[in-house]
C-alpha cells in the first residue's frame, strides 16, 4: 500500500497539540477516514482541509461533535447547491446562445 499520502495520526496529533481520541471521534462519526497500515492509524493529506476547519471549530470555537456533525452536513449541503446552481447557470447560457 502507497503511504506517501497519509500521514500518521499520532504524529499529526503531536504536531497540532490535539488528542488523538477526538480524531478518533470523527472517525466514528464518519466526518473522517483512518487507514490502518500495520496497526498504525493514518490520514489521507486529501483530508486535511476538513480535518485542520474540525480542529478549529472543536478547539478554538468550543463546538461540540455533534455540532461539527451538523456544520459539516450543512456545508455539503451548500456546496451541491452551488454545483447546482453553476450547473443550471451554464444550461442557460447554452439556451440563451440559441435565441
Amino acid at each position: 500500500m502507497q503511504t506517501e499520502n497519509l500521514i500518521a495520526i499520532d504524529v499529526f496529533c503531536a504536531h497540532h497539540n490535539i488528542e488523538v481520541s477526538f480524531i478518533t471521534s470523527l472517525h466514528q462519526s464518519g466526518l473522517i477516514e483512518i487507514t490502518t497500515v500495520k496497526e498504525a492509524g493514518f490520514i489521507n493529506a486529501d483530508q486535511l482541509q476538513y480535518l485542520e476547519k474540525f480542529i478549529r471549530f472543536y478547539y478554538d470555537l468550543d463546538i461540540n461533535l455533534e455540532g461539527i456533525e451538523t456544520i459539516a452536513h450543512l456545508l455539503q449541503r451548500i456546496n451541491a447547491m452551488q454545483d447546482e446552481i453553476v450547473m443550471l447557470r451554464n444550461k442557460l447560457r447554452l439556451y440563451e446562445s440559441f435565441e
